[in-house]
């Protein structure tokens, strides 16, 4: 089994925490925090370029849950409490809230927050969206 790359950008107390493979290429981060998150840069997450409750604002609103946070004297980000489902036009469902999802093979997986289910077909992470709706350019 693969360990998982986590990647953390910290300033002063708060921590971003990214986790690459969970991305989905929304780009709501980029679009929210253009000053903060930058594709091409080097490192691409500058958490000193925003305030820490606009960090916290926008990593709530990741559909992947690739984007999470820290903060010292806090002990977990805050999670969804209801459960809502929205359709992204060209892109996965978004399932917000607290899941229990069996997988087919009967494993048995615990979302806390946002999770986006394939709806093009083409993921290589059934059923989860891995962002390959972008390459195949669908449409729904």
């Amino acid at each position: 089994m693969e360990r998982e790359i986590i990647k953390e950008y910290t300033h002063g107390d708060f921590t971003v925490v990214w986790k690459p493979k969970k991305c989905i290429h929304a780009e709501i981060c980029v679009k929210t925090l253009p000053e903060v998150y930058d594709p091409k840069g080097k490192p691409w997450i500058t958490p000193e370029n925003a305030s820490v409750e606009a960090l916290k604002s926008q990593i709530q609103k990741c559909p992947s849950g690739a984007l999470t946070y820290k903060q010292k004297g806090e002990t977990k980000t805050e999670e969804t409490q209801a459960t809502e489902c929205t359709i992204v036009e060209n892109g996965p469902l978004l399932v917000s809230g607290n899941l229990k999802v069996t997988l087919a093979d009967g494993t048995v997986e615990d979302k806390k927050r946002s999770t986006a289910f394939c709806r093009c077909g083409a993921s290589e992470n059934k059923p989860y969206c891995d962002g390959t709706h972008n390459q195949i350019e669908f449409k729904g």
